[in-house]
C-alpha cells in the first residue's frame, strides 16, 4: 500500500446520501479477483447510460471536478459487504472519502485497502460542499485533522491507531506483522 501522512488535493462533491456499494460497484462487476480495473466501473449505472454513453450531467464525467478526494453524503457505503467497493474507489484514483457518515464494513474495508475514510461533522460537510470546484482540502492524519483550504476552517476526524499506523507506514496487515519481527523475535527468546 502507498503510505498516507498528508493530502492536499482538489475534491469531488457527490453530495447525495445513502450510497450503498452496490452503487458504487454494482454486482456485475464483482467477478474479477484482482483488485485492478474497479474504477472504470465506479458509479457506473450513474456515470453511463444503457449505451455505454458517459452521462455528462453526472460529477464524474464533469471534468472541472478532479483530485484525489471524494466528499459524500451521509450514510456512504452501506449494503453488501463488498471489498471490491473499497477497491473502486482507489482504483479510480481517490486516496480519501470524506462523509458525515460510513456504514462501518466500508469504512474497514476501505483502511484495509489504503484509502482514508475521513468522518466529519454534517455540519463540517456542508461548508465542504458550499466550496468552489477549484477548492482543496488538507488532509493531516498524522494530527487527525481536515482543513478547508479557502476558508481555514478545521475539524478533527477518528481513526482507529493500529490503521493510522499501517497508513502512515503504507502496511497491510502482514507488513505490520512483518515490521514486528524482531519484537517478535525477542519475544520469543524470552520464552525458551
Amino acid at each position: 500500500m502507498q503510505a498516507f501522512k498528508t493530502l492536499t488535493s482538489r475534491f469531488v462533491p457527490l453530495s447525495m446520501e445513502n450510497v450503498d456499494t452496490d452503487q458504487i460497484i454494482p454486482a456485475r462487476f464483482l467477478k474479477a479477483t484482482t483488485r485492478n480495473g474497479f474504477g472504470k466501473n465506479l458509479f457506473r449505472d450513474w456515470r453511463y447510460d444503457k449505451n455505454d454513453n458517459p452521462k455528462p450531467d453526472f460529477i464524474l464525467n464533469k471534468p472541472e471536478y478532479t483530485g484525489s478526494i471524494l466528499v459524500a453524503g451521509k450514510n456512504f457505503g452501506s449494503g453488501s459487504s463488498r471489498e471490491h467497493a473499497a477497491w473502486a474507489v482507489l482504483d479510480y484514483g481517490f486516496q480519501a472519502v470524506v462523509s458525515s457518515f460510513f456504514a462501518d464494513i466500508f469504512r474497514n474495508n476501505a483502511l484495509n485497502n489504503g484509502v482514508l475514510p475521513v468522518q466529519v461533522s454534517e455540519e463540517f460537510l456542508q461548508k465542504i460542499f458550499q466550496q468552489d470546484k477549484q477548492s482543496t482540502l488538507t488532509i493531516d492524519l498524522v494530527n487527525q485533522k481536515i482543513r478547508i483550504n479557502a476558508t481555514g476552517e478545521e475539524e478533527s476526524f477518528e481513526i482507529n491507531n493500529y490503521k493510522k499506523t499501517c497508513l502512515i507506514n503504507g502496511y497491510d496487515d502482514i507488513d505490520y506483522l512483518i515490521s514486528l519481527k524482531e519484537e517478535i523475535a525477542q519475544f520469543e527468546k524470552q520464552l525458551h
